[in-house]
């Protein structure tokens, strides 16, 4: 528990206003979108600048207070659910785009800022920001830069570590670091830059970053393809990378995923097919016509059932909602919504999807399957009940199968939802013995003391899902 001397030394810091210890506010705060985990903190803090995150992190390090840093809460990981309370650091006072740099085609941004206002922001300059993960309505960058989020258009444009050219950090011990800039390149010493984007909130604190911009695209075009058999579309993704193509988008949803994405956003999905792969491209008008023509052609002779391109803008705009809703729909169906994020190469699709079915079959669970089908990531999503504990272990188990067989076929344990503390039993599949012990030794090199975000990517056991301190 937060001591009275520590709680007076932080309210000195950042004012009465932006401390919350009541229950109310510790409530709020004891839960991310991850279901089946809660953990009250003991206090929230909302710092308004750089220089009082490097005084609540100098109080905190001396005084031992874990510290979990925070953005919308949206992370699907538990890896800002504070499981050793502590102190929950969110960000919204400090939510500025403080510069649009359209001469070196960069953005700065405080962690604060949703990610669909970044967007806008440089848009209407005729500039691009491309990562977009599904929650970027209410997502923040610092959020996206700790997780490394991806979005729908990770094939072609990469994903949020591929736009970050440099950040302002605060350390466990309340020192400050600038790494990278407004550079092209930049191979001076150890890429830090890179190592703090995705480490989610375990080695310090983002209050500053330089993000890469782009020239926005001139035009795009939306396909839907049709498919009676999940391996026939799995193939046409593969024609169509084979034809060097690289789509803005090519997603992916299962029948049981359609049907009721369909009844949640009426826009015209089928529900009658087994498999549906959304596609976008976008660029120089002459290249996007020739490219959706192309793949048009590849899904038609890979044996699709349909092949339909949008029609207007208001269509192809409302079939990328429709899938971007795919959570929130199924989210409608049960108590409980549990959505994983296995990734394999785009190669074995087809065989992933297969089993993540079989075991499904095997368990006894309700599992929808949608995801990014160009990259290969899958979001095998389990609809249940957290009250029926023995359907909840049955679930557990039909998960840790899934990661085997994701591991077994060359993929990984997460493509862009983090470790966090409900995929730290699984990550020495990944990484080895000896890999996670050198993610250890960074871990400790920066926060010797363990006040960063504890209890994430190296906790023990997160198989016992709801925790709740008072």
């Amino acid at each position: 528990m937060l001591n009275e001397r520590t709680k007076a030394k932080l309210i000195e810091v950042v004012g009465s206003a932006n401390f919350q210890d009541s229950s109310e506010a510790r409530l709020v705060y004891s839960y991310d979108a991850t279901p089946n985990f809660q953990s009250l903190p003991d206090a929230v803090i909302m710092p308004e600048n750089k220089d009082q995150v490097k005084r609540i992190l100098t109080i905190c390090n001396e005084d031992h207070v874990p510290i979990v840093p925070r953005g919308s809460g949206t992370n699907l990981s538990a890896g800002t659910c504070p499981t050793q309370g502590g102190i929950v650091l969110t960000f919204n006072r400090m939510n500025k785009i403080l510069e649009i740099d359209e001469e070196n085609l960069t953005v700065t941004v405080q962690p604060g800022v949703i990610t669909l206002d970044l967007i806008n922001a440089v848009e209407a300059k005729g500039l691009f920001y491309p990562p977009d993960p599904s929650s970027m309505k209410i997502s923040t960058i610092g959020g996206n830069i700790n997780e490394c989020s991806g979005g729908l258009r990770g094939l072609k444009y990469g994903v949020t570590k591929d736009y970050v050219l440099g950040l302002e950090v605060v350390l466990a011990n309340g020192d400050c670091i600038k790494t990278g800039g407004k550079l092209a390149k930049d191979v001076a010493g150890y890429d830090l830059t890179n190592l703090f984007v995705g480490s989610e909130g375990t080695l310090g604190v983002v209050t500053e970053a330089i993000l890469k911009l782009i020239p926005i695209p001139e035009t795009k075009q939306t396909l839907l393809a049709l498919f009676e058999d999940m391996d026939a579309a799995a193939k046409a993704v593969s024609a169509i990378i084979a034809h060097k193509i690289i789509p803005a988008t090519l997603e992916f949803l299962d029948q049981p995923t359609c049907e009721v994405v369909e009844d949640f956003a009426q826009v015209g999905l089928p529900t009658d097919v087994n498999a549906v792969l959304l596609i976008e491209q976008d660029g120089p008008p002459e290249v996007v016509k020739r490219d959706i023509e192309m793949i048009s052609r590849i899904c038609t002779e890979g044996n699709a059932v349909s092949v339909k391109v949008a029609a207007s803008q208001a269509e192809a705009e409302a079939l990328s909602t429709a899938r971007r809703s795919a959570l929130s729909a199924l989210a409608r169906m049960k108590p409980t919504t549990i959505l994983e994020d296995a990734t394999v190469p785009r190669s074995k699709i087809s065989e992933m999807v297969k089993a993540i079915n079989e075991i499904a079959v095997t368990y006894n669970v309700k599992i929808c399957t949608f995801g990014h089908a160009g990259d290969g990531n899958l979001h095998p999503t389990c609809l249940t009940d957290a009250r029926d504990k023995e359907e909840l272990h049955r679930v557990e188990q039909a998960f840790e199968a899934i990661f085997h067989k994701a591991i077994e076929l060359g993929g990984t344990i997460t493509g862009e939802h983090g470790v966090g503390e409900m995929k730290a039993p699984y990550l020495a599949l990944k990484m080895g013995g000896e890999g996670v012990a050198a993610m250890k030794a960074i871990k400790y090199a920066l926060d010797p003391q363990g006040i960063m975000n504890p209890g994430k990517i190296f906790a023990k056991d997160t198989r016992k899902r709801v925790v709740v301190r008072s």
